[in-house]
This record gives C-alpha cells, structure tokens and sequence, in this order.
C-alpha cells in the first residue's frame, strides 16, 4: 500500500512516521509513506503557499497552485483509489472507515493549514474528507498521522499478532473488555480468577460479558444501533 501525505508543514510528519506501528510496516515493505512540501511548489522566491482570504477575515488559506501542482503530478504518475482532506467538517473517522480504506492501494492525504484551504481544491480534487472529530487543530498533520496509524496497524503482517488487530475496541461495535497481564497480584489488587482458570470458554465468556457492560457504561450510543 501506499500513502501521500501532502503537508505545508512536513516536517510535522517525517519523525513520527518512523516509529512504532507505522515504522514497522515501512520496514517490512508492507507500506510506503511519502511526504510532499506544499513550499516546493511555491508561487514565489519567498516560498509563499498561502494568502488573504477574498472577502475580508481573521487567518490565511492554502492557494490553490501549490496544491493543484503537487496533486496533479502524483496523479498523473499512478492511479489513486481516494485523494483525502482532513478537515474539521469532514465525516468522521471510524473503525469502518479505517477497514475500508486499509484494503486500498493508493492513497493521498492532503493536510490542511491556517484557515483552510481554498474550496476550488476541494471541489476539483477532492474525493473524500475526513475528520478525526469535532475540534479544531492548527492543522491536518495531526489527523493524517491518525488516519495512517489507523489504516497501517490492519494491513496484514504488520502486527506480530494478526488477531489482535480483530479484537480492538470497536471492531465488533463495541469497547474492549478490561485487561491483565502479570504479576497476577500487585498492591493487594488481584486479576479476575477466571481470567487465570485455563478455561478458555469461560474467559470468552467473561470477556463478552465485560465488554458489553463496558460499552453501556461507557459509550451507549454504540449499543443504540
């Protein structure tokens, strides 16, 4: 698989991208992240990317050359399945929506910045956009690493386990069930017996049960679908 990440700002991007999850599917060969800098395709010596908005306003906005310029060359070098802006008042990010895009080939993410960006990129190239919720960031660095770490933890051979990647919170709908690990006791506070009984039908059982109550406690909007 492989992701474009378009950034005014890249260097919030390139450090993160090396570790973890995300690092472990780059090194692997199992995903290919590049990042793109708006400021090589600048309309000017002075490397500007962005202006006052018509009309009057607080803030500035991404012009359109720069973004159109680096777009269309990606485009015009291989097909894409989806171009993504993260924006604020996009649709909001879901596990089903990462599942759906980790079966993807190609994708490209472009990053807002400042005030936004200029509409006529959004309705010319745009195919899909995408919000990490209801908050404002200072920009779309943030919510694209989200979006990356999301879809890279589900292509297969990238964790260790691939079962785990099936067990996440809302993957069935629901919250995951609480979990342990050792030592078995720690300050007086002790690991659910049933979880150290051997019987593996009964901690599915047990793990059910806790993950239902959990998501009523928790997140009943879950369970109202």
């Amino acid at each position: 698989m492989r992701i474009d990440l378009v950034s005014a700002v890249p260097a919030l991007l390139r450090e993160p991208l090396e570790h973890s999850i995300v690092g472990r599917a780059r090194t692997k060969g199992l995903l290919d992240v590049y990042v793109h800098d708006l400021r090589d395709e600048a309309i000017n010596r002075h490397g500007q990317i962005d202006d006052y908005p018509f009309g009057g306003g607080a803030g500035m906005v991404l012009r359109p050359e720069p973004i159109f310029a680096v777009i269309e060359r990606l485009l015009s070098e291989r097909p894409y399945d989806e171009v993504i802006f993260t924006a604020p008042d996009g649709e909001r990010l879901d596990q089903s929506m990462a599942n759906g895009l980790s079966l993807k080939g190609n994708l490209i993410v472009l990053c807002g910045h400042y005030k936004g960006i200029d509409e006529r990129v959004r309705e010319r190239l745009i195919t899909r956009e995408i919000s990490v919720g209801d908050y404002v960031l200072s920009g779309g660095e943030l919510p694209a690493l989200v979006l990356v770490d999301a879809i890279a933890r589900l292509l297969p051979g990238v964790l260790g386990d691939e079962e785990s990647a099936l067990l996440d919170s809302f993957q069935a709908g629901r919250l995951d069930s609480p979990l342990y690990t050792r030592p078995a006791v720690f300050r007086d506070m002790a690991v659910p017996s049933v979880l150290t009984s051997g019987d593996h039908r009964r901690i599915a059982l047990w793990r059910d049960e806790q993950s239902l109550e959990r998501t009523r406690q928790r997140r009943p909007d879950l369970l109202a679908d």
